[in-house]
Protein backbone atom coordinates (compact mmCIF):
# COMPACT_ATOMS: atom_id res chain seq x y z
CA UNK A 1 0.00 0.00 0.00
CA UNK A 2 2.79 2.26 0.74
CA UNK A 3 4.43 2.03 -2.61
CA UNK A 4 0.65 3.09 -3.83
CA UNK A 5 0.84 6.44 -1.44
CA UNK A 6 4.23 7.76 -3.58
CA UNK A 7 3.63 6.50 -7.23
CA UNK A 8 1.08 8.70 -8.66
CA UNK A 9 -0.10 7.09 -11.93
CA UNK A 10 0.03 9.50 -15.40
CA UNK A 11 -1.74 7.08 -17.81
CA UNK A 12 -5.05 6.78 -18.57
CA UNK A 13 -6.90 3.67 -18.24
CA UNK A 14 -8.79 4.67 -21.42
CA UNK A 15 -7.03 6.47 -24.83
CA UNK A 16 -5.14 9.23 -23.99
CA UNK A 17 -7.72 12.38 -24.47
CA UNK A 18 -7.42 16.10 -25.35
CA UNK A 19 -7.55 18.52 -21.86
CA UNK A 20 -10.17 20.65 -21.30
CA UNK A 21 -9.55 22.03 -17.68
CA UNK A 22 -6.17 22.37 -15.92
CA UNK A 23 -6.05 23.53 -12.30
CA UNK A 24 -2.02 24.68 -11.49
CA UNK A 25 -1.14 25.05 -7.90
CA UNK A 26 -4.80 25.77 -6.44
CA UNK A 27 -5.19 26.92 -3.10
CA UNK A 28 -8.11 28.09 -0.85
CA UNK A 29 -7.70 29.45 3.01
CA UNK A 30 -10.13 31.24 4.62
CA UNK A 31 -8.37 33.71 6.71
CA UNK A 32 -5.47 31.62 8.94
CA UNK A 33 -7.18 28.47 7.83
CA UNK A 34 -6.33 26.86 4.49
CA UNK A 35 -8.49 23.95 3.44
CA UNK A 36 -6.70 23.52 0.30
CA UNK A 37 -3.15 23.57 -0.65
CA UNK A 38 -1.14 23.46 -4.30
CA UNK A 39 -3.82 21.20 -6.55
CA UNK A 40 -2.70 20.28 -10.14
CA UNK A 41 -5.27 18.05 -11.66
CA UNK A 42 -5.59 17.53 -15.63
CA UNK A 43 -9.10 17.14 -16.70
CA UNK A 44 -9.81 15.36 -19.90
CA UNK A 45 -12.56 15.37 -22.66
CA UNK A 46 -14.29 12.32 -22.80
CA UNK A 47 -13.58 11.05 -19.22
CA UNK A 48 -15.26 10.65 -15.65
CA UNK A 49 -12.41 11.70 -13.17
CA UNK A 50 -13.49 11.03 -9.40
CA UNK A 51 -12.49 13.15 -6.80
CA UNK A 52 -11.92 10.91 -3.67
CA UNK A 53 -11.10 11.62 0.28
CA UNK A 54 -12.75 12.16 3.43
CA UNK A 55 -15.39 14.63 4.42
CA UNK A 56 -12.93 17.74 4.71
CA UNK A 57 -10.50 16.47 2.48
CA UNK A 58 -11.21 19.20 0.66
CA UNK A 59 -13.29 18.06 -2.53
CA UNK A 60 -16.17 20.40 -2.45
CA UNK A 61 -13.66 23.33 -1.84
CA UNK A 62 -11.72 22.10 -5.22
CA UNK A 63 -15.23 21.25 -7.24
CA UNK A 64 -16.74 24.98 -6.32
CA UNK A 65 -13.00 26.49 -7.45
CA UNK A 66 -13.50 24.57 -10.66
CA UNK A 67 -16.90 26.02 -11.23
CA UNK A 68 -16.47 29.90 -10.03
CA UNK A 69 -18.60 29.28 -6.99
CA UNK A 70 -15.63 30.56 -5.06
CA UNK A 71 -12.00 32.23 -6.27
CA UNK A 72 -8.56 30.63 -5.15
CA UNK A 73 -6.43 31.94 -2.66
CA UNK A 74 -3.21 31.11 -5.35
CA UNK A 75 -2.93 29.04 -8.42
CA UNK A 76 -4.25 29.20 -11.79
CA UNK A 77 -7.14 27.60 -14.17
CA UNK A 78 -6.70 26.88 -17.65
CA UNK A 79 -9.46 26.12 -19.91
CA UNK A 80 -8.08 24.61 -23.67
CA UNK A 81 -4.73 26.12 -22.56
CA UNK A 82 -5.98 29.23 -21.59
CA UNK A 83 -5.88 30.79 -18.33
CA UNK A 84 -8.88 32.23 -16.60
CA UNK A 85 -10.49 33.41 -13.55
CA UNK A 86 -14.46 33.67 -13.66
CA UNK A 87 -15.79 35.85 -11.00
CA UNK A 88 -18.95 33.87 -10.09
CA UNK A 89 -20.69 30.35 -11.07
CA UNK A 90 -22.60 32.27 -14.23
CA UNK A 91 -19.36 32.64 -15.93
CA UNK A 92 -18.34 29.41 -15.53
CA UNK A 93 -21.32 27.95 -16.54
CA UNK A 94 -21.20 30.00 -19.71
CA UNK A 95 -17.58 28.75 -20.32
CA UNK A 96 -19.41 25.40 -20.14
CA UNK A 97 -18.36 24.18 -16.41
CA UNK A 98 -21.78 23.27 -14.32
CA UNK A 99 -21.33 21.89 -10.55
CA UNK A 100 -24.70 19.51 -9.65
CA UNK A 101 -24.26 20.46 -6.04
CA UNK A 102 -24.53 17.95 -3.39
CA UNK A 103 -27.28 20.28 -1.16
CA UNK A 104 -30.28 20.81 -2.72
CA UNK A 105 -30.24 24.27 -4.22
CA UNK A 106 -34.04 25.17 -5.34
CA UNK A 107 -36.77 26.91 -5.19
CA UNK A 108 -39.56 25.05 -3.18
CA UNK A 109 -42.39 27.04 -4.37
CA UNK A 110 -41.54 27.18 -8.29
CA UNK A 111 -42.70 24.08 -10.66
CA UNK A 112 -40.20 21.81 -11.76
CA UNK A 113 -39.80 23.43 -15.25
CA UNK A 114 -39.98 26.72 -13.55
CA UNK A 115 -36.55 25.69 -11.35
CA UNK A 116 -34.95 23.81 -14.59
CA UNK A 117 -35.49 26.93 -16.79
CA UNK A 118 -34.81 29.66 -14.14
CA UNK A 119 -32.91 32.54 -15.14
CA UNK A 120 -32.81 30.95 -19.11
CA UNK A 121 -36.93 30.68 -19.69
CA UNK A 122 -38.59 30.09 -23.29
CA UNK A 123 -40.23 33.18 -24.41
CA UNK A 124 -42.62 33.41 -27.39
CA UNK A 125 -42.14 37.36 -27.72
CA UNK A 126 -42.31 38.90 -24.61
CA UNK A 127 -44.38 35.98 -23.10
CA UNK A 128 -42.86 33.48 -21.09
CA UNK A 129 -43.50 29.94 -23.17
CA UNK A 130 -44.56 27.34 -20.43
CA UNK A 131 -45.74 24.64 -22.97
CA UNK A 132 -42.03 24.43 -24.48
CA UNK A 133 -40.94 24.79 -21.02
CA UNK A 134 -42.88 21.69 -19.73
CA UNK A 135 -42.63 19.64 -22.90
CA UNK A 136 -38.76 19.82 -22.75
CA UNK A 137 -38.69 19.49 -19.22
CA UNK A 138 -40.51 16.11 -19.39
CA UNK A 139 -37.84 15.26 -21.83
CA UNK A 140 -34.60 15.83 -19.50
CA UNK A 141 -36.78 14.22 -16.66
CA UNK A 142 -37.90 10.78 -18.56
CA UNK A 143 -33.73 10.86 -19.62
CA UNK A 144 -32.25 10.87 -16.31
CA UNK A 145 -35.03 8.63 -14.53
CA UNK A 146 -37.26 10.93 -12.94
CA UNK A 147 -40.78 10.26 -11.94
CA UNK A 148 -41.72 13.70 -11.62
CA UNK A 149 -43.88 15.60 -13.39
CA UNK A 150 -42.88 19.59 -14.99
CA UNK A 151 -46.41 21.12 -13.18
CA UNK A 152 -45.10 19.70 -9.86
CA UNK A 153 -43.83 22.02 -7.13
CA UNK A 154 -40.46 21.22 -6.18
CA UNK A 155 -41.61 22.07 -2.92
CA UNK A 156 -43.83 18.74 -2.51
CA UNK A 157 -41.34 16.14 -3.93
CA UNK A 158 -39.65 13.73 -1.98
CA UNK A 159 -35.87 14.25 -1.83
CA UNK A 160 -34.42 11.81 -3.93
CA UNK A 161 -36.71 13.55 -6.84
CA UNK A 162 -35.70 16.51 -5.90
CA UNK A 163 -32.06 15.72 -6.39
CA UNK A 164 -32.71 14.63 -9.97
CA UNK A 165 -34.78 18.04 -10.81
CA UNK A 166 -31.43 19.34 -9.93
CA UNK A 167 -29.25 16.98 -12.14
CA UNK A 168 -31.83 17.68 -15.33
CA UNK A 169 -31.45 21.76 -14.82
CA UNK A 170 -27.47 21.16 -14.48
CA UNK A 171 -28.08 19.21 -18.46
CA UNK A 172 -30.70 21.47 -19.64
CA UNK A 173 -27.28 23.09 -21.68
CA UNK A 174 -24.26 21.36 -24.15
CA UNK A 175 -21.27 21.43 -21.32
CA UNK A 176 -18.10 20.98 -21.37
CA UNK A 177 -17.41 19.62 -18.22
CA UNK A 178 -19.93 18.52 -15.68
CA UNK A 179 -19.36 17.91 -11.65
CA UNK A 180 -21.44 15.70 -9.72
CA UNK A 181 -20.99 16.39 -5.65
CA UNK A 182 -22.27 13.37 -4.44
CA UNK A 183 -24.95 12.93 -6.59
CA UNK A 184 -26.60 9.40 -5.35
CA UNK A 185 -26.60 9.92 -2.03
CA UNK A 186 -30.55 10.25 -1.64
CA UNK A 187 -31.45 8.43 -5.01
CA UNK A 188 -32.94 4.58 -5.07
CA UNK A 189 -31.07 1.89 -7.19
CA UNK A 190 -32.62 2.24 -10.23
CA UNK A 191 -32.39 6.13 -9.88
CA UNK A 192 -28.17 5.45 -9.36
CA UNK A 193 -28.64 3.31 -12.26
CA UNK A 194 -30.34 5.39 -14.77
CA UNK A 195 -27.95 8.40 -13.81
CA UNK A 196 -24.50 6.29 -13.97
CA UNK A 197 -25.88 5.38 -17.69
CA UNK A 198 -26.53 9.62 -18.05
CA UNK A 199 -23.16 10.17 -17.03
CA UNK A 200 -21.36 7.30 -18.98
CA UNK A 201 -23.52 9.43 -21.98
CA UNK A 202 -22.03 11.90 -21.24
CA UNK A 203 -18.15 11.05 -21.69
CA UNK A 204 -19.60 8.96 -24.93
CA UNK A 205 -19.72 12.73 -26.04
CA UNK A 206 -16.80 13.81 -25.43
CA UNK A 207 -17.70 15.54 -22.01
CA UNK A 208 -15.28 15.75 -19.18
CA UNK A 209 -16.83 14.68 -15.67
CA UNK A 210 -15.81 15.05 -12.36
CA UNK A 211 -17.37 12.77 -9.95
CA UNK A 212 -16.75 13.16 -6.06
CA UNK A 213 -18.84 9.95 -4.36
CA UNK A 214 -17.80 8.24 -1.25
CA UNK A 215 -19.49 4.80 -2.86
CA UNK A 216 -16.35 3.03 -3.75
CA UNK A 217 -18.38 0.62 -6.11
CA UNK A 218 -19.50 3.50 -8.13
CA UNK A 219 -16.10 4.81 -8.27
CA UNK A 220 -14.44 1.22 -8.89
CA UNK A 221 -17.23 0.77 -12.38
CA UNK A 222 -17.16 4.18 -13.07
CA UNK A 223 -14.22 5.81 -13.41
CA UNK A 224 -11.54 5.91 -15.92
CA UNK A 225 -9.18 8.09 -13.20
CA UNK A 226 -9.03 8.36 -9.69
CA UNK A 227 -7.57 11.83 -7.71
CA UNK A 228 -6.92 11.10 -3.84
CA UNK A 229 -7.48 14.41 -1.27
CA UNK A 230 -6.32 13.91 2.12
CA UNK A 231 -6.29 16.88 4.80
CA UNK A 232 -6.90 19.69 1.88
CA UNK A 233 -3.62 18.52 -0.05
CA UNK A 234 -3.54 16.03 -3.29
CA UNK A 235 -1.96 12.19 -2.78
CA UNK A 236 -1.95 11.60 -6.47
CA UNK A 237 -3.87 10.52 -9.23
CA UNK A 238 -4.41 6.90 -10.78
CA UNK A 239 -6.09 4.41 -13.30
CA UNK A 240 -9.43 3.50 -11.84
CA UNK A 241 -8.10 -0.03 -12.88
CA UNK A 242 -5.42 -0.29 -10.87
CA UNK A 243 -7.08 0.37 -7.10
CA UNK A 244 -9.37 -1.77 -5.51
CA UNK A 245 -12.18 -0.49 -3.10
CA UNK A 246 -10.04 -1.14 -0.26
CA UNK A 247 -6.63 0.94 -1.65
CA UNK A 248 -9.05 3.43 -2.67
CA UNK A 249 -9.98 3.63 1.12
CA UNK A 250 -6.51 3.50 2.75
CA UNK A 251 -5.51 6.40 0.47
CA UNK A 252 -8.14 8.36 1.81
CA UNK A 253 -7.71 7.84 5.52
CA UNK A 254 -3.90 7.10 4.92
CA UNK A 255 -3.72 4.18 6.85
CA UNK A 256 -5.05 0.48 6.50
CA UNK A 257 -7.81 -0.03 7.66
CA UNK A 258 -9.15 -1.97 10.48
CA UNK A 259 -12.21 -4.25 10.38
CA UNK A 260 -15.25 -1.58 9.60
CA UNK A 261 -18.05 -3.14 11.72
CA UNK A 262 -17.78 -4.04 15.54
CA UNK A 263 -18.17 -7.35 16.60
CA UNK A 264 -21.83 -8.36 16.49
CA UNK A 265 -23.22 -8.36 20.18
CA UNK A 266 -24.57 -11.51 22.25
CA UNK A 267 -27.89 -12.04 21.77
CA UNK A 268 -30.59 -10.84 24.67
CA UNK A 269 -33.67 -12.02 26.37
CA UNK A 270 -33.73 -9.00 28.77
CA UNK A 271 -37.53 -7.31 28.25
CA UNK A 272 -37.72 -4.58 25.37
CA UNK A 273 -37.09 -1.12 25.99
CA UNK A 274 -39.23 -0.43 23.15
CA UNK A 275 -41.95 -2.16 22.19
CA UNK A 276 -44.99 -1.30 19.20
CA UNK A 277 -47.96 -3.24 18.09
CA UNK A 278 -49.98 -2.90 15.17
CA UNK A 279 -48.99 0.68 14.14
CA UNK A 280 -50.79 2.31 11.33
CA UNK A 281 -49.63 4.83 9.47
CA UNK A 282 -51.72 7.18 6.78
CA UNK A 283 -49.89 6.65 3.53
CA UNK A 284 -47.06 4.75 5.44
CA UNK A 285 -46.64 1.32 7.40
CA UNK A 286 -49.84 -0.95 8.25
CA UNK A 287 -50.22 -3.20 11.26
CA UNK A 288 -46.25 -2.88 12.18
CA UNK A 289 -45.37 -4.69 15.13
CA UNK A 290 -42.14 -4.83 16.59
CA UNK A 291 -39.62 -4.79 19.58
CA UNK A 292 -36.06 -3.71 20.74
CA UNK A 293 -33.78 -5.19 23.72
CA UNK A 294 -31.25 -3.48 25.80
CA UNK A 295 -28.05 -4.24 24.25
CA UNK A 296 -29.42 -4.79 20.66
CA UNK A 297 -29.08 -3.12 17.07
CA UNK A 298 -32.19 -3.31 15.27
CA UNK A 299 -32.01 -2.63 11.42
CA UNK A 300 -34.86 -1.06 9.66
CA UNK A 301 -34.58 -2.38 5.92
CA UNK A 302 -36.20 -1.93 2.39
CA UNK A 303 -36.15 -0.55 -0.63
CA UNK A 304 -36.84 3.81 -0.92
CA UNK A 305 -40.57 3.85 -0.30
CA UNK A 306 -41.17 0.61 1.28
CA UNK A 307 -42.62 3.16 3.90
CA UNK A 308 -39.74 2.63 6.81
CA UNK A 309 -38.90 6.18 7.75
CA UNK A 310 -43.08 7.05 7.20
CA UNK A 311 -43.46 4.07 9.78
CA UNK A 312 -40.60 5.62 12.31
CA UNK A 313 -42.42 9.22 12.26
CA UNK A 314 -45.75 8.18 12.78
CA UNK A 315 -44.16 6.41 15.97
CA UNK A 316 -42.94 9.55 16.76
CA UNK A 317 -45.78 11.63 16.39
CA UNK A 318 -44.60 13.32 13.28
CA UNK A 319 -47.40 11.63 10.96
CA UNK A 320 -50.98 11.13 11.70
CA UNK A 321 -50.84 7.46 12.95
CA UNK A 322 -52.59 5.01 15.22
CA UNK A 323 -51.50 1.52 17.25
CA UNK A 324 -53.16 -0.76 19.56
CA UNK A 325 -49.83 -0.11 22.15
CA UNK A 326 -46.45 1.99 22.45
CA UNK A 327 -44.75 1.00 25.25
CA UNK A 328 -41.29 2.45 26.13
CA UNK A 329 -39.35 1.56 29.50
CA UNK A 330 -42.61 -0.25 30.77
CA UNK A 331 -44.32 2.82 30.11
CA UNK A 332 -47.45 2.99 28.18
CA UNK A 333 -47.37 5.96 25.56
CA UNK A 334 -50.74 7.13 24.71
CA UNK A 335 -50.12 10.63 23.01
CA UNK A 336 -47.35 10.44 21.00
CA UNK A 337 -45.06 13.42 19.94
CA UNK A 338 -41.68 14.46 19.39
CA UNK A 339 -41.83 15.58 23.04
CA UNK A 340 -43.42 12.81 24.68
CA UNK A 341 -41.07 10.20 23.50
CA UNK A 342 -37.86 12.56 24.27
CA UNK A 343 -39.44 12.82 27.52
CA UNK A 344 -40.09 8.77 27.76
CA UNK A 345 -36.16 7.66 26.47
CA UNK A 346 -36.79 7.58 22.37
CA UNK A 347 -34.83 10.06 20.38
CA UNK A 348 -35.03 10.24 16.59
CA UNK A 349 -32.03 11.40 14.37
CA UNK A 350 -33.52 12.45 10.93
CA UNK A 351 -32.14 11.43 7.40
CA UNK A 352 -32.59 14.95 6.73
CA UNK A 353 -29.51 16.45 8.59
CA UNK A 354 -29.09 19.49 6.84
CA UNK A 355 -33.08 20.42 6.24
CA UNK A 356 -34.36 19.13 9.74
CA UNK A 357 -31.59 18.03 11.94
CA UNK A 358 -29.75 21.09 12.30
CA UNK A 359 -29.69 24.80 12.61
CA UNK A 360 -27.03 25.60 10.01
CA UNK A 361 -26.79 29.23 10.70
CA UNK A 362 -26.41 28.86 14.39
CA UNK A 363 -23.52 28.04 16.44
CA UNK A 364 -22.57 24.47 17.53
CA UNK A 365 -23.58 25.24 21.19
CA UNK A 366 -27.01 26.15 21.09
CA UNK A 367 -27.28 23.14 18.04
CA UNK A 368 -26.20 20.62 20.47
CA UNK A 369 -27.87 21.93 23.91
CA UNK A 370 -31.53 22.57 21.83
CA UNK A 371 -32.78 19.78 23.02
CA UNK A 372 -31.22 19.53 26.43
CA UNK A 373 -31.82 23.15 27.71
CA UNK A 374 -32.68 21.95 31.30
CA UNK A 375 -29.56 19.33 31.65
CA UNK A 376 -27.37 22.11 30.59
CA UNK A 377 -29.45 25.27 32.24
CA UNK A 378 -31.93 24.26 35.51
CA UNK A 379 -32.16 27.91 35.95
CA UNK A 380 -34.07 30.18 34.13
CA UNK A 381 -31.09 32.28 33.00
CA UNK A 382 -28.87 30.59 30.04
CA UNK A 383 -25.48 29.43 31.66
CA UNK A 384 -23.22 30.19 28.85
CA UNK A 385 -20.28 28.52 30.55
CA UNK A 386 -21.93 25.67 31.23
CA UNK A 387 -23.00 25.55 27.24
CA UNK A 388 -19.21 25.93 26.18
CA UNK A 389 -18.32 23.04 28.66
CA UNK A 390 -20.83 20.78 27.04
CA UNK A 391 -19.94 21.35 23.28
CA UNK A 392 -16.04 20.73 24.52
CA UNK A 393 -16.99 18.03 25.81
CA UNK A 394 -19.13 16.58 22.96
CA UNK A 395 -16.19 17.52 20.52
CA UNK A 396 -14.31 15.39 22.21
CA UNK A 397 -16.15 12.26 23.13
CA UNK A 398 -17.32 12.37 19.29
CA UNK A 399 -14.27 13.64 17.85
CA UNK A 400 -16.30 16.36 16.10
CA UNK A 401 -13.53 17.96 13.99
CA UNK A 402 -14.20 21.69 14.13
CA UNK A 403 -10.74 24.57 13.78
CA UNK A 404 -13.07 26.42 16.16
CA UNK A 405 -16.00 26.36 18.64
CA UNK A 406 -17.82 28.89 17.66
CA UNK A 407 -17.89 27.84 14.15
CA UNK A 408 -21.77 27.72 12.52
CA UNK A 409 -23.00 24.06 12.24
CA UNK A 410 -23.37 24.43 8.35
CA UNK A 411 -19.52 24.85 8.07
CA UNK A 412 -18.94 21.60 9.23
CA UNK A 413 -18.48 18.39 6.69
CA UNK A 414 -21.33 16.10 6.60
CA UNK A 415 -19.23 13.92 8.74
CA UNK A 416 -18.58 16.39 11.49
CA UNK A 417 -22.36 16.97 11.16
CA UNK A 418 -23.52 13.86 11.49
CA UNK A 419 -21.24 13.48 14.94
CA UNK A 420 -22.87 16.94 16.19
CA UNK A 421 -26.39 15.38 15.87
CA UNK A 422 -25.55 12.18 17.37
CA UNK A 423 -23.90 14.13 20.83
CA UNK A 424 -26.82 16.60 20.38
CA UNK A 425 -29.33 13.12 21.07
CA UNK A 426 -27.39 11.80 23.48
CA UNK A 427 -27.09 15.14 25.47
CA UNK A 428 -31.09 13.55 27.13
CA UNK A 429 -29.77 10.34 27.92
CA UNK A 430 -32.28 8.27 25.72
CA UNK A 431 -32.97 4.53 26.54
CA UNK A 432 -33.79 3.84 22.75
CA UNK A 433 -32.02 5.86 19.68
CA UNK A 434 -33.15 5.76 16.21
CA UNK A 435 -30.97 6.79 13.62
CA UNK A 436 -32.20 6.93 9.99
CA UNK A 437 -29.68 6.92 6.91
CA UNK A 438 -26.65 7.04 9.42
CA UNK A 439 -24.24 7.36 6.87
CA UNK A 440 -24.96 8.82 3.86
CA UNK A 441 -22.65 11.00 2.48
CA UNK A 442 -20.34 10.59 5.07
CA UNK A 443 -16.22 9.00 4.13
CA UNK A 444 -15.25 5.63 5.22
CA UNK A 445 -13.47 7.04 8.25
CA UNK A 446 -16.54 8.73 9.19
CA UNK A 447 -18.42 5.90 8.97
CA UNK A 448 -16.10 3.33 10.83
CA UNK A 449 -16.69 5.72 14.13
CA UNK A 450 -20.20 6.04 13.89
CA UNK A 451 -20.65 2.45 13.54
CA UNK A 452 -18.00 2.44 16.99
CA UNK A 453 -20.74 5.09 18.62
CA UNK A 454 -24.03 3.01 17.96
CA UNK A 455 -22.03 -0.53 19.43
CA UNK A 456 -20.88 1.58 22.58
CA UNK A 457 -24.26 2.87 22.64
CA UNK A 458 -25.96 -0.48 23.26
CA UNK A 459 -23.12 -2.57 24.47
CA UNK A 460 -24.03 0.56 27.72
CA UNK A 461 -27.54 -1.00 27.73
CA UNK A 462 -29.11 0.90 24.93
CA UNK A 463 -31.22 0.06 22.22
CA UNK A 464 -30.90 1.23 18.60
CA UNK A 465 -33.10 1.09 15.36
CA UNK A 466 -30.84 1.64 12.44
CA UNK A 467 -33.05 2.43 9.27
CA UNK A 468 -30.15 2.15 5.64
CA UNK A 469 -30.41 1.89 2.27
CA UNK A 470 -26.81 0.54 2.02
CA UNK A 471 -27.51 -3.29 2.26
CA UNK A 472 -24.22 -4.01 3.56
CA UNK A 473 -24.52 -1.65 6.71
CA UNK A 474 -27.36 -3.65 7.59
CA UNK A 475 -25.86 -6.55 7.38
CA UNK A 476 -22.75 -5.58 9.01
CA UNK A 477 -24.05 -3.30 11.90
CA UNK A 478 -27.57 -5.27 12.95
CA UNK A 479 -28.38 -7.98 15.49
CA UNK A 480 -31.68 -8.55 13.81
CA UNK A 481 -33.39 -6.97 10.58
CA UNK A 482 -36.53 -6.52 9.74
CA UNK A 483 -37.39 -5.93 5.65
CA UNK A 484 -40.45 -3.43 4.76
CA UNK A 485 -42.01 -3.90 1.25
CA UNK A 486 -45.51 -1.82 0.63
CA UNK A 487 -45.68 -0.23 4.10
CA UNK A 488 -45.36 -3.45 5.43
CA UNK A 489 -42.95 -5.77 7.75
CA UNK A 490 -42.30 -8.74 5.47
CA UNK A 491 -39.42 -10.31 7.35
CA UNK A 492 -37.42 -10.53 10.16
CA UNK A 493 -33.59 -11.74 9.67
CA UNK A 494 -31.50 -12.74 12.09
CA UNK A 495 -27.97 -13.97 12.86
CA UNK A 496 -26.69 -15.89 9.41
CA UNK A 497 -29.83 -15.16 7.69
CA UNK A 498 -28.61 -11.91 7.60
CA UNK A 499 -27.55 -11.22 4.13
CA UNK A 500 -27.59 -8.83 1.23
CA UNK A 501 -29.19 -11.76 -0.94
CA UNK A 502 -32.20 -12.21 1.83
CA UNK A 503 -32.59 -8.32 2.51
CA UNK A 504 -33.24 -8.13 -0.93
CA UNK A 505 -35.38 -11.11 -1.35
CA UNK A 506 -37.76 -9.98 1.06
CA UNK A 507 -37.65 -6.51 -0.15
CA UNK A 508 -38.76 -7.50 -3.46
CA UNK A 509 -41.22 -10.95 -3.12
CA UNK A 510 -38.01 -12.37 -4.63
CA UNK A 511 -37.70 -10.53 -7.93
CA UNK A 512 -34.19 -10.89 -7.68
CA UNK A 513 -34.27 -14.89 -7.36
CA UNK A 514 -33.62 -17.53 -4.61
CA UNK A 515 -31.60 -16.95 -1.84
CA UNK A 516 -31.96 -20.88 -0.49
CA UNK A 517 -32.76 -18.90 2.93
CA UNK A 518 -35.39 -19.22 5.83
CA UNK A 519 -36.88 -15.95 5.60
CA UNK A 520 -38.77 -15.70 8.97
CA UNK A 521 -41.83 -12.56 9.29
CA UNK A 522 -41.81 -10.43 11.82
CA UNK A 523 -44.45 -12.78 13.73
CA UNK A 524 -42.43 -15.98 13.71
CA UNK A 525 -43.86 -17.32 10.88
CA UNK A 526 -41.44 -19.11 8.27
CA UNK A 527 -41.42 -18.93 4.47
CA UNK A 528 -38.63 -21.11 2.05
CA UNK A 529 -37.36 -19.25 -0.65
CA UNK A 530 -38.66 -21.68 -3.74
Amino acid sequence: MNSLAHRAATKNARAPAAEVLRAEGLSKAYGAITVLSDVTLDIRAGEIHAIIGENGAGKSTLMKLLSGHVTPTAGDLLMEGQPLAFADSVEAENAGIVLVHQEILLADDLTVAENIFLGRELRRGFMVDDRAMNRRAAELLARIGSVARPRHRVGDLPLAQRQLVQIARALLDERKVVIFDEPTAVLANDEVAALLDIIRGLREHGVAVLYISHRLDEIQTLADRVTVLRDGRMIGTWPAAELNQRQMAELMVGRELDMLYPNKRAATSEEPLLSVTDLEVDQGAQKASFAVRPGEVLGLGGMIGSGRTELIEGLMGLRSSQAASVVVNGREISHRSVASMMEAGLVYLTEDRKGKGLLLDEKLAPNLTLQALEAVNPATILDRRAELAALRKAVADYDIRVRSLTLEAGKLSGGNQQKLLLAKLMMTDPSVVIIDEPTRGIDIGNKSQIYDFIDAMVRAGKACIVISSEMQELVGLADRVLVMRAGRIVAELSGGEINEGNVVYAATSGAHGSTGEDLHDHSGRTRRDS
